[in-house]
């Protein structure tokens, strides 16, 4: 079969022939249509990950079609019997077990559920690792409620975009930031309420006059701008962090924390149930991921390096099909 391999550190992706896989007991075949990139393969060709054994077919995120039927693969694996946090033999789907850039890939059979219906395959295999970690960062740790002011950070990455999208559907005011005007305007017209361009000075007294402040914030930047977010809640909101995007926070004063009653939470990846809420909710509300863009899984060197450079909106996708 095809797949694009990863052979060393900072070297670009090879587009070849590898072994076909072959299903262990209790695992699947899946013929992938598509593959979604997220930031982590990125940084996995940085060699940012520890435990990198080379070569390697990377990507966490596919759909296709197993024994006949359209499946997504939910790419968390052994999470684990806590809700709360996964086990320590926790995995996603694409490091160190061969991921979804290839034309066939095997997973547990547990790992299968059913593509949304009126997504497309490229959609949908811009849905499982963003929606699982905007699902629970939204509505698990988040305690997201109907009518609440909510404030998504670093509008135009996957996660975000999701996030924004599930709070919009469950019927919350959403404001965004983004380093773009475009990508503002372009949440608005999805439902979203406005919002702010980070790189400016007063952003955050801006998304204040606007909204006058969030009940739930979610963060995946992190950085110096994070201590600004505390001063812009409203009492009793929760901020939920899922990234770092930034680097490390500074300056960032506990006295709002406290007196507002705030809370700060961390979160990524998730659970079963929660993968399985979240495709039911998807589904419920005919949401769909958005694409920035397709490249043939043959130009996956090309959509690795969209990725790179940044400035997307919306998910990279790799297409098996393409030509």
């Amino acid at each position: 079969m095809k797949a694009l391999v990863l052979t060393q550190k900072d070297a670009p992706l090879h587009y070849g022939d590898v072994p076909m896989p072959e299903a262990a007991e209790g695992e699947v075949l899946v013929q992938l249509h598509a593959a979604a990139l997220n930031r982590r393969d990125w940084w996995i060709t940085q060699g940012q990950y520890p435990g990198i054994v080379y070569p390697i077919i990377l990507g966490s995120d596919g759909a296709g079609v197993a024994d006949g039927r359209e499946v997504i693969i939910n790419p968390a694996f052994n999470w684990g019997d806590h809700p709360a946090f996964p086990s320590k033999s926790f995995q996603i789907l694409g490091l160190p077990h061969p991921g979804t850039f290839a034309e066939w890939v095997s997973v547990p059979a547990r790992q299968l559920y059913d593509k949304p219906a009126h997504l497309s395959m490229e959609q949908a295999a811009a849905l499982p690792l963003a929606g699982l970690t905007a699902y629970r960062a939204v509505f698990t740790k988040g305690q997201l409620r109907a009518g609440d002011r909510v404030l998504v950070t670093g509008a135009g990455g996957g996660v975000a975009l999701l996030a924004f999208q599930l709070a919009v559907a469950a019927g919350a005011q959403v404001w965004v930031t983004s380093g773009s005007d475009a990508n503002i305007e372009r949440t608005r017209e999805m439902g979203g309420q406005g919002g702010a361009n980070y790189r400016e000075a007063e952003w955050s007294k801006q998304l204040q006059q606007q909204a006058g402040g969030f009940d739930l914030i979610i963060d995946s930047a992190a950085g110096d701008g994070f201590a600004l977010l505390p001063k812009i809640c409203n009492p009793g909101a929760r901020i939920v962090t899922y990234g770092g995007t930034l680097g490390a926070v500074s300056g960032l004063s506990l006295q709002p924390v406290f007196w507002k009653q705030l809370s700060i939470l961390g979160t990524t990846m998730g659970n079963d149930q929660e993968f399985s809420e979240m495709v039911q909710f998807v589904t419920q509300h005919r949401i769909v991921p958005v694409v920035d863009s397709v490249f043939p899984l043959s130009a996956g060197q090309a959509a690795f390096e969209r990725i790179g450079k940044g400035g997307q909106f919306g998910k990279v996708v790799c297409s098996q099909l393409a030509g």
